[in-house]
């Protein structure tokens, strides 16, 4: 059950969000991806942030609820 994170630094919509994982549970084992950090990744998101994904690939975009994290983390 493990989710990744694409995010920005400074951005109030992934705080937001982070905080609703955190809140939900599901914080452990999250992975945090600054997409900042690479050039292909700022390119891709662009202001789409923040963005979750599973290990299998599925994502969803912002704004996402806290039970349709869980049923992707699941997944």
């Amino acid at each position: 059950m493990s989710l990744i994170f694409y995010h920005r630094d400074g951005c109030h919509l992934c705080e937001q969000a982070l905080a609703m994982l955190s809140a939900g549970g599901l914080a452990k084992g999250l992975r945090l991806v600054d997409i900042d950090d690479d050039l292909s990744l700022g390119i891709e998101f662009g202001l789409r942030i923040p963005v979750i994904a599973n290990a299998g690939g599925e994502r969803l975009d912002w704004p996402f609820e806290l039970d349709q994290a869980r049923a992707l983390a699941s997944k």
